[in-house]
């Protein structure tokens, strides 16, 4: 029960602290909450996959610790729907107390008038009324207030019914809106519950790992190597591309202070490319992001840090990549493990796709947005399939997250 209580602390406190930003409306809550939740949907897939394995390996750790993360978002998010209803509801509640205070004072109002109208209900006593006037201004004064008496009756009788339809459709907004809280509370529960499982999961994978830490430290040194074997090969692409397009432009008369002297042509691609940041396609149709940009923390190993130059975003067996950016394919080149990495150039930019199995483009090629550039790799000890994505502008890496589109 510990992992369960102290989870529940932190939500509790977290929603004791956190206030939902005024930009945040209950649409926008609502879809940030779909989208965590297909991502959640995805990892789930992916985690079962790697439990398949017969021995507990560290894509299993990076899964749940991914997973984990996902549920926090999603706690978060519905405790902020939940703190909108809450402030409609005491708006609404609110409002309904005041309608009904009105109604109340206009029945009251109303029931006098009827009273003071059975009173003067009879024809003669009216006629007398004006008659008894002192001169003829008092008469049409009398008569005046007679007819807007009558009017003004009629007029109450119609607010009245108004504010009754109001407080009725006040009651019902009232009634969907706890509705709606009680869905999400039931829902936040078992998000806590299912996050609890989780991080005992998390401990017990970690626990396992680390019983194994000198087979992790060779299979990190491995990835260290294909690491500097693949930006070794985006240094050679880019020194290359540099020299062509400075022979180039010596050729064709223009000036070559540039990186890669563009042409008019090639500056358009790299100003669209850098203008679309932050809005750029997914480079596969569906995926988590699971290995982050620069530098983080072992999840197992203390003390030991990893470096990344791009981001790693894990998917399903069979995955197709796509290009992010039309651009030309500047190098097919092979990394260890048997795959192929792609490097498409965009003007000054580069795009990088990593951990292909299969390639359906080749040097020189134009492609096109969205072009499916090859299928992702499955590492199948592991049951691990991911795209490694980099992003450079000359010999700059950029974070690849900051330009791709958040997933929708």
């Amino acid at each position: 029960m510990k992992p369960l209580m102290f989870v529940l602390g932190m939500v509790l406190l977290a929603s004791f602290f956190a206030t939902p930003s005024m930009a945040q409306t209950r649409e926008e809550l609502e879809r940030n909450k779909q989208s965590i939740e297909e991502e959640i949907r995805l990892t789930n897939q992916l985690l079962r996959e790697t439990q398949r394995s017969s021995e507990v390996n560290l894509n299993q750790l990076v899964m749940l610790n991914t997973q984990i993360n996902r549920r926090e978002q999603l706690l978060g998010t519905i405790q902020n729907e939940i703190r909108l209803i809450n402030r409609r509801i005491a708006s609404l509640t609110r409002s309904l107390e005041e309608l009904e205070r009105d109604l109340e004072e206009l029945k009251a109002s109303y029931a006098k008038m009827i009273q003071l109208a059975a009173r003067n209900r009879d024809a003669y006593q009216r006629l007398m009324f004006i008659f008894s006037s002192t001169d003829f201004n008092q008469a049409y004064l009398r008569m005046r207030y007679l007819q807007q008496y009558s009017r003004h009756r009629r007029e109450q009788a119609d607010r009245i019914q108004a504010t009754q339809i109001e407080i009725d459709e006040q009651i019902a907004a009232l009634e969907q809106e706890r509705n709606t809280q009680q869905v999400l509370l039931t829902r936040q529960r078992q998000e806590v519950l299912d996050l609890a499982k989780e991080k005992a999961s998390q401990e017990q994978t970690v626990s396992r790992l680390r019983t194994r830490e000198q087979q992790l430290m060779q299979q990190l040194r491995e990835q260290e190597r294909a690491a500097r074997e693949l930006q070794d090969a985006i240094q050679r692409v880019i020194a290359e591309e540099r020299r062509r397009a400075q022979e180039a432009a010596r050729a064709e008369g223009r000036v070559t202070t540039d990186m890669f002297a563009l042409t008019p042509e090639q500056q358009l691609l790299s100003d669209n490319f850098a203008g679309n940041r932050g809005k750029l396609p997914w480079p596969l149709e569906r995926g988590v992001i699971t290995g982050h940009f620069g530098e983080q923390p072992h999840p197992v190993l203390p003390g030991i840090k990893i470096s990344n130059n791009g981001i790693d975003i894990s998917t399903a067996e069979g995955a197709k990549a796509r290009a992010i950016f039309e651009g030309t394919v500047s190098r097919v080149i092979s990394v260890p493990g048997g795959f192929y990495a792609v490097i498409i150039r965009h003007g000054e930019y580069l795009s990088v796709y990593s951990n292909l199995s299969e390639v359906f483009v080749s040097n020189g090629q134009s492609v096109d947005i969205r072009e499916e550039l090859g299928i992702v790799g499955t590492n199948r000890r592991e049951a691990k399939t991911y795209l490694h994505l980099e992003i450079w502008k000359g010999n700059d890496k950029m974070n690849p997250a900051t330009w791709i589109a958040r997933q929708q």
